[in-house]
C-alpha cells in the first residue's frame, strides 16, 4: 500500500479541476468529465476499463478466483466551489486498492465504483446514481428537474449518453453483482474527531430523515395598531416551534453512546406580506431532524408535531405539514464494522464508533449488501468549501486503515467461500 501515491492523487486532480475558489467537478458538466477521463488514465495504466452503467455510475472490475464481490469507491464530482477531499479521497483510495492487486488475480472479484452524482448540487436531487442503482430513484421524480441556468436534467444527463427512462436498468445491473461487501472512505465533514483528537473513526451508519416544510397560517395587520394579545402572528408561532424543535433534538441525545447524538434544524423560514410594518400573516419553515435509530427518529417527528400545534394554538394560528423527503436510519454491517474497527486499531491504537450526519451512497447500498464506511478528521470540521482539509499525517494513517479493512474484508469473504459447505448433488 501506498497513501502517499493517494495523496498525490489527490493534488493533481486538484490542480486540474479547482479554481482559487475551489473544486469545480460539477456531476454532468465538462470539468466533472474532465476528471473522469483523467481517472480513466489511472485505471488504464493497471490494465482495466472503465465500463458505465445505465445510470451513468462507473465501474472498473478486477477478477477474481471467485465471482464474489468487494466494492470499493466514492464519488468523483463536488459541490461548485468545493473541497479537495469530499468524495475524491474514497476515490483515490479505491484506486490504490486496485493497485495493491493489480496484475495478480485476487481471491475475490474487486469492483470499484465512481457513483454519479451524489452531491445532488446542481440539480438537487442527491445520490440520483447511486439511487438509480439500488432501486429507489423514479424517472418521475427527477423529470421535472432544472438547473439555475434552466437546463434541464434530461438534457444534461442525454449529454452524458444517459437516458432518464433507462437509469432504472442499473438496479438489475447492480443485482447482477455478487455483492458481499461495500467499503467507502470519505472526511467526516464535521468536528467530532477533530474534538477527541482521533485521526480517524469507525462509521457506524448513517442518519435517518424526516425531512418537513410546515406552513403557520394567521392574519397580517397593521403592527403600529394591533394589540400583541390580540395578533395571529404566523412568525411567533414558527419561531416558537424552532425553539422546541431544538430542545427535542437536545433531550433526545445521547452524548454518551456512539451515535446517540441526534439532530434538528431550521433552514429556511420565508414570511407574508415581508413588510416592516405588517405583522407576519403566514410563515413556512423547513424542518430537519436526523438521528441514528429509527424509534428515536419517529419519537422526534412525533414531539415536533406535538410542539407546532401547541404554539399554533397559542399564536392562534392554523399549522400544515408538506413532507418533502425521508429516508429511515441507514445501519452499518456488524461484522464489516468489526473489521473496520481492528483496521483502525491497527494503525491507531484505538477506534472511535461515530453516526454520519450527512448522507452518503453507502447508505443506499446498505438494503442490498454489508457495508461499512470509515472517516478521517476534518480541519474545523469544514467540508464543501474550499477551505476543506485533512492533517497530511491524518490523511496517510486513514488511507492505510482503509487499505487494511479492504485485505480484511477481501479475506473475510474468501473465507466465508471456503467454508460454505459443498453442495450435494440430487440422485
Amino acid at each position: 500500500m501506498n497513501e502517499k501515491r493517494v495523496i498525490s492523487d489527490l493534488r493533481e486532480l486538484a490542480a486540474l479541476t479547482s479554481t482559487p475558489d475551489g473544486a469545480q467537478r460539477l456531476a454532468w458538466g465538462p470539468v466533472w468529465r474532465q476528471a473522469r477521463d483523467w481517472f480513466a488514465g489511472k485505471i488504464a495504466e493497471l490494465g482495466l476499463r472503465v465500463e458505465a452503467d445505465s445510470a451513468g455510475n462507473n465501474w472498473v472490475t478486477l477478477p477474481g478466483a471467485s465471482p464474489k464481490t468487494v466494492i470499493v469507491g466514492s464519488h468523483l464530482d463536488s459541490v461548485p466551489n468545493g473541497g479537495w477531499l469530499d468524495g475524491a479521497l474514497g476515490m483515490m483510495a479505491a484506486l490504490e486498492a486496485l493497485r495493491m492487486h493489480a496484475g495478480t488475480t485476487p481471491p475475490v472479484t474487486l469492483k470499484l465504483v465512481d457513483w454519479a452524482d451524489e452531491e445532488g448540487a446542481r440539480f438537487g436531487r442527491s445520490l440520483l446514481g447511486s439511487a438509480a442503482a439500488s432501486g429507489e430513484l423514479t424517472a418521475a421524480s427527477v423529470r421535472e428537474l432544472t438547473d439555475r441556468q434552466g437546463t434541464r436534467l434530461v438534457d444534461a444527463l442525454k449529454e452524458n449518453g444517459v437516458t432518464l427512462e433507462r437509469m432504472g436498468d442499473a438496479h438489475q445491473e447492480l443485482k447482477r453483482i455478487d455483492a458481499r461487501a461495500y467499503l467507502e472512505l470519505h472526511i467526516e465533514q464535521g468536528p467530532v474527531l477533530e474534538s477527541l483528537r482521533k485521526p480517524t473513526g469507525v462509521v457506524l451508519g448513517t442518519f435517518g430523515v424526516e425531512r418537513h416544510m410546515l406552513r403557520f397560517t394567521g392574519q397580517a395587520a397593521h403592527s403600529g395598531s394591533t394589540p400583541i394579545p390580540m395578533r395571529r402572528d404566523a412568525f411567533l408561532a414558527a419561531a416558537q416551534t424552532a425553539l422546541a424543535c431544538r430542545e427535542i433534538a437536545l433531550r433526545h441525545s445521547r452524548p454518551d453512546q456512539p451515535g446517540g447524538n441526534v439532530v434538528c434544524t431550521v433552514g429556511v423560514v420565508n414570511v407574508e406580506p415581508k413588510i416592516v410594518t405588517a405583522v407576519p400573516g403566514v410563515c413556512e419553515m423547513s424542518l430537519d431532524q436526523r438521528a441514528l435509530e429509527a424509534g428515536v427518529l419517529a419519537q422526534m417527528l412525533a414531539d415536533a408535531r406535538e410542539a407546532a400545534d401547541r404554539a399554533a394554538r397559542e399564536n392562534h394560528v392554523k399549522v400544515e405539514w408538506r413532507e418533502v423527503w425521508r429516508i429511515e436510519p441507514r445501519p452499518f454491517d456488524a461484522t464489516l464494522v468489526r473489521l473496520c474497527e481492528e483496521a483502525v486499531r491497527e494503525e491507531t491504537g484505538d477506534a472511535t464508533r461515530l453516526p454520519s450526519g450527512p448522507l452518503h451512497d453507502a447508505a443506499e447500498m446498505v438494503p442490498h449488501m454489508p457495508v461499512v464506511m470509515m472517516f478521517t478528521y476534518s480541519s474545523n470540521g469544514l467540508s464543501h468549501c474550499k477551505e476543506e482539509d485533512t492533517p497530511v499525517e491524518h490523511l496517510e494513517t486513514s488511507i492505510r486503515a482503509y487499505l487494511r479493512l479492504v485485505k480484511k474484508t477481501i479475506a473475510h469473504v474468501e473465507g466465508a467461500e471456503q467454508a460454505r459447505p459443498p453442495q450435494v448433488m440430487a440422485k
